[in-house]
């Protein structure tokens, strides 16, 4: 009998990004591809991330610097700077989850992408500044972390069935929850278009005075930092739903997307608290300022909610692999 020839061995970052999908699906393969995390929750990700860039590219090309907020560049010029500046924050936040997402999918030759595009993410407290959001070159590297990001989740596409993760325990509170953030976060996605939210159930174009004199609207047009939280909260409910079968990395993008939905939480309250509560009169306590991490009583408060969300997130995995056959 003849000898098989080898197959030459492909390269690392090859070896995860080569095609291996069949010409046909079976049923087997299906049980396998959600086994190792099925990509739906991470392009349904991608997909609305992509819906809010977009609508910050258009309202900060359209509208002048004053009706916006921390801003110096108008046109398209300023529309693509705040847009790269969003890739940074807090969208660049969401690629670490969303990477952690497609390892799961992949070989362990894609750590040699997924480590050094976390690595670019993370640098996002040293090149975004909230007093400035005009872009500069350092916002570069977070969004270079972030197309990384992308490019794992189009190769675990073609490893893997683009399918939502099975009915979960959790999803009857995810939805209820949900739908609340985006109720109260009508204002703000108004905003995010260029426009007040009509009527008087929300606070919107009411002026207000700032503590440096300047009077502006009480909810300003353009992107805000709770919409950033709101949008925060619902990309950790809808990653939450991916299953992934490795316990280290399970474990993992559980305790990354408590975080991420307590760091969402807490701003996503202190924005809607103070534009919708204080600037109506009713009080002068507002909750403090969580955008940056601290050794601050708010930031202990987001420490204790994010071991809660992980506690939650972790019991419903071993519920959910207790289920699973293997």
């Amino acid at each position: 009998m003849k000898e098989e020839r080898q197959r030459p061995r492909s390269g690392r970052l090859q070896g995860f990004l080569r095609d291996r999908n069949p010409p046909e699906r079976t049923p087997v393969l299906r049980q396998q591809a959600t086994k190792l995390g099925g990509q739906g929750e991470a392009l349904a990700t991608w997909v609305f991330w992509c819906l809010v860039t977009l609508a910050v590219l258009v309202t900060y090309s359209r509208l002048e610097p004053v009706e916006l907020y921390h801003t110096s560049e108008d046109g398209v010029r300023g529309g693509l700077g705040r847009a790269l500046v969003l890739l940074n924050f807090p969208v660049a936040l969401v690629a670490v989850a969303i990477t952690l997402v497609a390892v799961a999918a992949l070989s362990r030759a894609a750590w040699w992408a997924a480590a050094p595009g976390i690595a670019l993410c993370a640098v996002v407290p040293a090149v975004v500044d909230q007093d400035d959001l005009d872009a500069k070159w350092g916002n570069a590297l977070p969004a270079l972390g972030v197309l990384i990001a992308f490019a794992l989740t189009l190769a675990a596409t073609r490893l893997v069935e683009v399918a939502f993760a099975p009915r979960r325990p959790g999803d009857p509170a995810r939805l209820v929850a949900g739908v609340v953030v985006l109720a109260l976060s009508l204002p703000w996605i108004a905003a995010e278009v260029g426009f007040h939210f009509p009527g008087d159930v929300f606070r919107g174009e009411e002026l207000y005075p700032e503590k440096d004199g300047t009077v502006i609207a009480s909810v300003h047009l353009g992107h805000h930092h709770g919409m950033d939280g709101a949008l925060l909260v619902l990309t950790s409910l809808l990653l939450s739903r991916v299953r992934v079968a490795e316990a280290r990395l399970r474990f993992a993008l559980a305790a990354y997307l408590g975080l991420m939905l307590a760091y969402g939480a807490v701003n996503f309250a202190q924005d809607l608290w103070f534009e919708q509560v204080v600037k109506r009169g009713w009080t002068d306590a507002s909750i403090p300022a969580a955008l940056l991490p601290g050794l601050r009583p708010i930031w202990a408060v987001v420490v204790v909610l994010a071991a809660l969300a992980t506690l939650v997130l972790v019991r419903e995995n071993d519920r959910v692999e207790t289920a699973q056959p293997a």
